[in-house]
């Protein structure tokens, strides 16, 4: 006789539509009002019903995935050492694949040894299995592909699939949400800023269909970094105060923390160094950036600041308890040259081995990292006075942006570079790869009270010379929105009320 069952809504399993559980087992579950909390536990009683290993196995992956936005390691144990119960002698490969991507990511999170091996080996078990026509078996390779720190591998292998799925009616919105953010991810991660930031508008547009908080919380933050580093500063600006609030009403922690790194970004594309200092800090007191590769350069960045700020002890205490990261970590190849050079920031001897340990930084996440570096050392090689040098290292920084679709920052480096080719003073620019420090009051007598910083100096003239918004934003490849978040900022801090008073003040 045949098993009659219920569907679960939102979940999919060997046929990929629908996770199914026998009736009187579980009661349906709305993935629309439900919590995720609230599901991970319907998954885990459904899979306790179930007498099949895989189909038990796949509701406690169902249920991890359900709490893995929102959990902390601690709450992840359990359910990792659910699915091991659940492993089959001899061993099932669906079953390892699924326990080998959840070991390995909770190890990863838990900062526990072999997680890069579990990782390995669940990705073995996609491939030689043929898994990929499986959304819930899609959504963990591409987990554990991440949690390795491959983001140049996510497109490649996935982008196809992904895009099937999508298009499927049988896959739910918080799943294609999912599948679609882990792409922009993997995207923005390895230096393909524009695609990246086209996968999370569409996977926030899913996670709004599927009425997920905590989807969107995590979507939005990632958008808030995205959006600076392309250069849209008030959309990333919207997205921060829209990521607070949704962190807020979803109660995740992984989203509460990612807030302080993604707004790091803002400030840095924006030029408020002091901001982005003050980030910096908490991000390494709460080594912030762990499961996004950045928890090293974090501390070194800060330390970098320290050292040209002149602050050698603050500097020193960062790094004298940190050693240098694994070769397999994003930026290590470039990292012992770095810290020789916050030990030593004037010493042109061991600025030029910085930049020849550059050309190691050569993986596709790496970009940024090469980029950021490029510009602290044109940035100090201006200080110093080196003008050649200053431009060179500064061309290239703003070469590696550019490519990367980085055109906030490319913005702020062009800057840099302006300043420093237009005059031949030895301190024309900003000690920590900023806007310049000497640069004059744009009307001439100090009047109004506060600096503009060099983006805004740069849209201030080209307004003043008669170009619309949409020029304006064209010519610094910036959006039409932040040229007018600049502006309203020039006009607030020269006292001016409209474009006319604007050009007199500059002219004057």
């Amino acid at each position: 006789m045949n098993q009659s069952y219920v569907e679960l809504p939102g979940k999919a399993p060997p046929t990929e539509s629908l996770v199914r559980v026998r009736v009187g087992g579980l009661p349906r579950i709305d993935a629309v009002t439900e919590t995720a909390g609230t599901q991970a536990d319907a998954f885990l009683d459904a899979a306790g019903r179930e007498g099949d290993p895989v189909l038990a196995a796949r509701l406690v992956a169902e249920a991890f995935l359900a709490l893995s936005r929102t959990a902390d390691p601690a709450s992840l144990a359990p359910v990792v050492a659910r699915l091991a119960a659940l492993r089959p002698r001899p061993p099932h490969p669906r079953v390892e694949f699924l326990f080998h991507t959840l070991a390995g990511v909770l190890r990863l999170r838990a900062g526990r040894e072999h997680a890069e091996r579990d990782l390995d080996r669940a990705l073995r078990l996609f491939a030689e299995h043929g898994l990929a026509g499986d959304p819930l078996f899609v959504e963990c390779a591409m987990t554990a592909t991440l949690t390795a720190i491959r983001p140049h591998l996510v497109r490649p292998a996935f982008a196809g699939a992904v895009r099937d799925l999508e298009r499927r009616s049988d896959v739910d919105s918080a799943r294609r949400a999912r599948l679609a953010t882990m792409l922009g991810m993997g995207g923005a991660w390895s230096g393909d800023l524009l695609r990246g930031r086209a996968d999370l508008r569409r996977a926030y547009r899913h996670a709004v269909e599927a009425q997920r908080v905590e989807l969107q919380a995590e979507i939005a933050s990632w958008l808030v970094k995205t959006e600076a580093l392309c250069g849209d500063l008030a959309e990333s600006a919207r997205q921060l105060a829209a990521t607070r609030a949704l962190a807020a009403r979803s109660g995740s922690a992984w989203v509460g923390a990612h807030i302080a790194e993604c707004a790091a970004a803002l400030h840095l594309a924006g030029g408020d160094v002091e901001a982005w200092a003050g980030v910096m800090e908490y991000l390494v007191r709460g080594t912030v950036g762990a499961n996004s590769g950045l928890v090293y350069e974090h501390r070194w960045e800060l330390a970098t600041h320290h050292a040209l700020q002149g602050r050698a002890q603050a500097a020193a205490d960062l790094l004298a308890a940190t050693p240098d990261p694994p070769l397999r970590w994003p930026g290590a190849p470039a990292m012992p040259a770095w810290r020789a050079w916050i030990a030593e920031p004037e010493d042109p001897a061991v600025m030029a081995w910085l930049e020849r340990a550059l050309a190691g930084l050569n993986r596709p996440v790496e970009r940024l990292s090469r980029a950021r570096l490029a510009w602290l050392l044109g940035t100090q090689h201006a200080r110093l006075g080196r003008r050649a040098d200053a431009v060179r290292l500064l061309e290239t920084a703003n070469s590696e942006y550019a490519a990367t679709g980085a055109a906030g920052l490319a913005a702020r480096v062009a800057a840099t570079l302006d300043a420093v080719t237009a005059t031949r003073h030895p301190r024309t620019a900003d000690r920590t790869g900023g806007e310049p420090a000497d640069q004059p009051d744009p009307d001439g007598s100090g009047a109004g009270g506060a600096r503009l910083t060099a983006t805004e100096l740069r849209v201030a003239t080209a307004v003043a010379g008669g170009l619309s918004n949409q020029e304006v934003a064209t010519l610094l490849a910036v959006s039409a929105k932040t040229v007018e978040f600049h502006l309203r900022n020039i006009f607030r801090k020269l006292r001016v009320r409209n474009r006319t008073e604007l050009a007199r003040i500059l002219v004057t």
